[in-house]
């Protein structure tokens, strides 16, 4: 089904990613979009969610993580018991990629995609990485009720992400507070 959507799923990230002629931070092509896509549908338990009415609305795609940690790798201090303990119990879900573009309603779109694929997987717990300087990412990623718990780098990559997290539940919740780091020191904006 996924194959033949893929120039389909290219387009809805060309619309969900546009920045504006003065943002610095250049986001991946149309085509490293696409070979990426390629190879999270390899991964062990890809799975994806798709939204449309009269077309394509938007869609999240990902993978759960394994029980072995390995897929923090690279994260810059302690990874917070909590969420090591929720990895090793099989209740983490990676989120490759999110596509809401920027539309009324797209707050709760998100939403119920997001849930959809951690409910469908009994995940209490999603992750992602957002580029660094990917501030437009972010600040949406944010606005959906993700929290960022701190930077990553993988061992053989030169980037910087950030990692987000999204508990489901009032448990999950519960068990992450207190582990929301702020960009710049400031309050829930970063500000």
């Amino acid at each position: 089904m996924v194959e033949g959507m893929r120039e389909d799923l290219a387009d809805l990230y060309v619309e969900s990613r546009t920045t504006a002629p003065s943002d610095p931070y250049r986001r991946p092509s149309r085509r490293s979009f696409l070979n990426q896509l390629t190879v999270d549908m390899r991964r062990p338990a890809f799975a994806m969610v798709i939204a449309e009415t009269d077309g394509l609305r938007g869609c999240a795609f990902g993978f759960p993580v394994g029980g072995d940690g390995s897929w923090w790798l690279g994260f810059d201090g302690a990874l917070p018991r909590s969420i090591e303990q929720l990895t090793v119990s099989g209740n983490v879900f990676a989120f490759a990629d999110i596509l809401i573009p920027p539309r009324p309603h797209a707050r709760e779109l998100a939403r119920r995609v997001q849930e959809r694929l951690l409910t469908d997987h009994q995940a209490s717990l999603g992750v992602t990485l957002v580029d660094r300087a990917d501030r437009p990412t972010f600040d949406a990623l944010r606005s959906w009720g993700w929290l960022d718990i701190g930077e990553l780098r993988r061992p053989a990559g030169a980037t910087t992400f950030r990692t987000l997290v999204l508990p489901i539940g009032e448990r999950t919740t519960a068990r992450l507070e207190g582990l929301v780091t702020m960009p710049g020191g400031g309050g829930p904006s970063g500000a």
